[in-house]
């Protein structure tokens, strides 16, 4: 690399981290705490990346998801998922229309999947046959109705929310939903101070309003930037073993991997760990991945992508559990690693 390939590199990575802190505030001044929260859907932003919030209701999943949208000069939709919403109702259909020369003839309608962020509220009431219309979309970024295949425009972002409890009406989202998710954050109770702030701005009529400090063609530029960062082999190395760690009977599984996990994360979780490792270099004024970038994304990136076993289940072990022993048990160095069996 030249001298000035790196000048260049350094501006783009110091001009990322204010147009990044410049959103995070704007986001800041709505939402009232849940700074990891915050990082963690703008982590997936930046690395073209899905999300999904999980909490119990009243939290702010929904608010946060709106926030980000008008802080953003981008095409928004709002999908309110329910057992009744049938795919046509997210994809879009073939309408039959009058023709200008006369006669008829159909015509695409394009659904609410069409825009640059889309929040899919509640996504579990909504039947396994009406989430699986975001399958094609979250991964291709295309939409496929009637054989004829529908290009998204980029950037194209997925925020979903979903109630953790079980309650009549929901459905658990299927592996394959899952994994397509970049991210699984939880959205936890507020502070005593926050809750404090959040019922003097709900209570006493105080009202704020974001302003938009990114349109779409800057946040594909910061997209391209964070692809480009550098990810040494031997760290590279340490991602790759933390999600081999997950799988049962494997080479480098965990005590508590064996013992309590059916199937382990997919090779998607492996991207996670990197993408969300990226976004953090840069913020750290960095232009390459170190350890403890990767292990910092540990949770949010594979807690979705570990099934439990029935032992598992029983024993109300839960998958970052099984996390923080691995990520204390992984080594840093590939030298430290087990050997290879046989």
């Amino acid at each position: 690399m030249s001298a000035d390939q790196a000048i260049d590199i350094a501006e783009k990575a110091a001009r990322f981290r204010d147009d990044y802190k410049k959103l995070r505030d704007e986001v800041g001044r709505v939402i009232v705490g849940h700074s990891e929260i915050v990082d963690g859907v703008l982590s997936c932003l930046f690395t073209g990346g899905h999300v999904l919030l999980e909490g119990v209701p009243g939290l702010g999943k929904t608010m946060l998801v709106r926030t980000l949208s008008q802080a953003l000069d981008v095409a928004f939709s709002r999908i309110q998922f329910t057992p009744d919403l049938m795919p046509a109702d997210i994809l879009g259909t073939n309408l039959v229309v009058e023709a200008e020369g006369g006669g008829r003839e159909f015509r695409f309608q394009k659904g609410p999947i069409f825009a640059n962020i889309v929040l899919a509220d509640e996504i579990n009431r909504a039947t396994p046959k009406t989430q699986s219309a975001l399958l094609e979309a979250m991964q291709e970024k295309t939409v496929t109705v009637a054989n004829d295949r529908y290009t998204l425009d980029r950037p194209f972002f997925v925020m979903a929310t979903q109630n953790p409890l079980e309650m009549e009406g929901t459905y658990p989202l299927p592996e394959a939903q899952l994994d397509r998710f970049l991210f699984k954050l939880q959205v936890r109770y507020s502070s005593r101070e926050d809750l404090s702030e959040i019922l003097t701005r709900t209570t006493e009529g105080i009202s704020i309003e974001p302003n938009k400090v990114m349109d779409s063609s800057l946040v594909n530029e910061w997209r391209a930037l964070v692809h480009q960062v550098i990810v040494a082999p031997h760290v590279k190395d340490y991602a790759v073993r933390i999600v081999l760690s997950t799988h049962p009977g494997g080479q480098y599984a965990s005590e508590m991997t064996g013992k309590y996990v059916r199937y382990g994360s997919s090779p998607r979780g492996a991207q996670a760990l990197v993408f969300g490792a990226k976004v953090r270099a840069l913020l750290d004024g960095r232009y390459n991945v170190s350890f403890e970038d990767v292990r910092q994304v540990i949770h949010p990136s594979l807690r979705h992508r570990l099934i439990l076993n029935f032992e598992g289940e029983a024993e109300g072990i839960s998958p970052d559990e099984v996390l923080d022993e691995i990520s204390k048990v992984v080594p840093r160095k590939a030298s430290e690693a087990p050997a290879a069996a046989g």
